[in-house]
């Protein structure tokens, strides 16, 4: 699976993380490959990610619930 590793804006790094975890929930990218995309968007962007400790409102947004279930058990956050 091929992703830009550096985002322009947040919500192009949440149609990014979406992408990611939607294709590993679809069974197309193994759980390895899922975990090393999203903690390399995660290196790249913590910015874009976090903001004071918590993510951004417009991940909270635009990815839901859901999908940062899975990002914040990835990255071990505490949101």
């Amino acid at each position: 699976m091929d992703i830009k590793l550096y985002q322009k804006t947040q919500r192009d790094l949440a149609a990014t993380v979406n992408l990611v975890i939607d294709t590993y929930w679809e069974d197309n990218i193994s759980e390895d490959e899922m975990v090393e995309s999203i903690q390399k968007l995660f290196i790249n962007n913590e910015s874009k990610f976090l903001k004071e400790g918590n993510f951004t409102t417009v991940l909270r947004q635009q990815c839901g619930k859901r999908r940062l279930d899975v990002v914040s058990r990835l990255l071990n956050t505490n949101e």
